[in-house]
């Protein structure tokens, strides 16, 4: 005669399902989870949503109603923002945050990872004294420069041009990307310049050939966000920039702001809602190069 024995305790054996208390547990715990993040999404998109909205809004609607569908739609805020009172369309601000800011993607690609390759693969005099005074820079404020800065700049006859806002980046005066590049070629092993050097190449064909590929996730996240600060920079913009001929998006921007009063806020939102498309556009185009290189590590298996 056999006899079964239960498991001690009530708990199941093993390889058993789990028991259905346990698994609506989780599922109840996982909806709570999507709740939090999809509440989350919903805030941080909201401010968007409102924008386009007031941007199709009359302007007594804006902030006269509470509501955040328009009432009445009033599509000529883009076409009165689009064109000035001087003939000029909104265009020219567009291109020239993009060409500004794509100056000083160039810049900083090439100088910081230059920078960052010798600090982290060379071996030369007062190196680490270099990099030390490097990283001293993260922590002085952009407004205590800003003066000598101007002199210099003036002096060189470089004011109402694009040149202060791009040539500086084509000396690696951006510690915090030379600083994320140093610690991401640290992580590449070094047995890969040992290879190239057995096969006759010298340090700029290591560069070139071995970690200037791998820095490829590096790269691109020095490229998104030095593009999005350059193109959202309105303090170093608006002290050396005051041809209207020369405006980016944000001093175009300020245009529509008037202090007597008389401020056009719907055609502001609607360039506002345009000045977005580049940001999106580069989003788009790289966020697949970003995903890879969180999960990747900048190293393929």
């Amino acid at each position: 005669m056999t006899t079964t024995t239960e498991p001690v305790g009530g708990s199941a054996p093993p390889g058993a399902p789990a028991p259905r208390a346990a698994t609506a547990g989780r599922r109840t715990v996982r909806a709570l989870l999507y709740l939090v993040l999809a509440a989350g999404a919903v805030a941080m998109l909201y401010p968007l949503v409102w924008l386009l909205s007031a941007s199709l809004k009359p302007a007594d609607e804006i902030f006269g109603s509470a509501g955040l569908l328009p009432h009445s739609w009033d599509f000529g805020n883009y076409v009165r923002g689009w064109t000035s009172a001087d003939g000029s369309t909104f265009g020219r601000p567009l291109l020239n945050s993009v060409v500004v800011s794509l100056g000083a993607v160039v810049g900083n690609i090439f100088a910081c990872s230059l920078a960052a390759f010798a600090f982290a693969r060379l071996e030369f005099r007062f190196k680490g004294v270099a990099f030390a005074l490097m990283m001293i820079t993260i922590m002085l404020p952009a407004q205590v420069t800003i003066i000598p800065q101007y002199v210099l700049y003036h002096d060189l006859g470089w004011v109402n041009t694009y040149l202060p806002l791009v040539l500086p980046k084509f000396f690696a005066v951006d510690a915090f990307f030379i600083f994320l590049m140093v610690q991401f070629i640290r992580g590449i092993p070094r047995d890969l310049d040992d290879a190239a050097a057995l096969d006759g190449c010298n340090p700029g064909m290591i560069y070139l050939r071995v970690i200037l590929p791998l820095l490829t996730p590096a790269l691109v996240t020095t490229a998104i966000f030095t593009f999005l600060w350059t193109y959202n920079d309105f303090f170093s913009q608006l002290i050396y920039i005051s041809q209207s001929q020369l405006y980016t998006v944000p001093l175009a921007l300020r245009q529509f702001v008037d202090g007597t009063g008389q401020s056009q806020f719907g055609p502001m939102f609607a360039m506002s809602v345009l000045s977005l498309l580049p940001t999106l556009a580069l989003f788009l185009i790289f966020q697949r190069l970003i995903v890879d290189g969180i999960s990747t590590s900048g190293m393929k298996g």
